[in-house]
């Protein structure tokens, strides 16, 4: 069984910064790539960055040099550095994991129950 729990979550003034974890845990046996969603209120999920097995990044336009994401591979955790943050970036933010749980099994997409980020003054 594959689990990953968000943390990090909170209330932050306009300009301010937060740091999201994610750890992944169960019977894994290769992860492919990471990454972060976010849902905001009233709207559809949609995806921000990911982090693959060779380090690639890539981040949504909106988030781009705002947002970093980092993995420690040997602790199956990624992280979601946030500054500069701006009301729009409220939203319930998810991780996902991409990957296998054993040698035979398909790559299959894990997610997170979800953290609150809030940006309000």
């Amino acid at each position: 069984q594959v689990q990953l729990v968000e943390s990090g979550g909170g209330l932050v003034q306009p300009g301010g910064s937060l740091n999201l974890s994610c750890a992944a845990s169960g019977n894994i046996f290769s992860i492919q790539s990471m990454g972060w969603y976010r849902q905001p209120p009233g709207k559809q999920r949609e995806w921000i960055t990911t982090i693959s097995d060779l380090r690639r990044t890539d981040y949504v336009d909106s988030v781009k040099g705002r947002f970093t994401i980092s993995r420690d591979y040997a602790k199956n955790m990624v992280y979601l550095q946030m500054i500069s943050l701006k009301p729009e970036d409220t939203a319930v933010y998810y991780c996902k994991a991409f990957l296998q749980s054993s040698f035979r099994s398909p790559l299959t997409n894990y997610w997170g129950q979800g953290t609150q980020v809030t940006v309000s003054s």
